[in-house]
């Protein structure tokens, strides 16, 4: 058996740059899926994406299905009415070459906070693809939502 040869990176989307804190999986994870492309290379192999714990280790998740929140991009929530640009200035004070994860953390939970905010006052057009969402993946997500909450009553944090 012959296997056509092939290249490829090991990096998890936090370790893209961007602005806010943290790379996440917005539009510097596509270009980087350009970039990539336009070097020949065919494989960008990931950590896992869940929900992280104590130490923040891509290793340690909550989950094995949820995503992590940290990787959700700012700017596509701007691109979904769920943000403005506004709201973006919140984060920009954050350094640009680590990750603080005791600066980033709270102002990212806020940010989505306010992105939930908005999508709870006005639902459409995501409505439908969140519904969705929630109905197709009842299996784990009803029983994790629930442990999130817990821990958080807890004070899991």
């Amino acid at each position: 058996m012959t296997f056509k040869r092939s290249s490829g990176i090991l990096l998890h989307p936090s370790s893209l740059p961007g602005p806010y804190g943290i790379g996440d999986i917005g539009p510097e994870a596509h270009r980087f899926v350009d970039w990539l492309a336009s070097t020949g290379s065919t494989i960008w192999q990931i950590l896992p994406l869940g929900p992280t714990g104590y130490g923040d280790s891509p290793y340690q998740c909550f989950s094995a299905f949820a995503g992590n929140p940290y990787l959700i991009s700012p700017e596509n929530l701007v691109g979904d009415g769920l943000l403005t640009r506004e709201d973006l200035n919140e984060m920009k004070d954050l350094p640009a070459s680590k990750v603080d994860f005791g600066l980033f953390i709270p102002k990212k939970l806020d940010l989505l906070l306010k992105a939930f905010q908005r999508f709870k006052t006005n639902p459409e057009p995501l409505r439908e693809e969140f519904l969705n969402f929630c109905n197709e993946n009842a299996h784990w997500l009803d029983d994790f939502a629930l442990f999130m909450a817990l821990k958080e009553a807890n004070g899991g944090g």
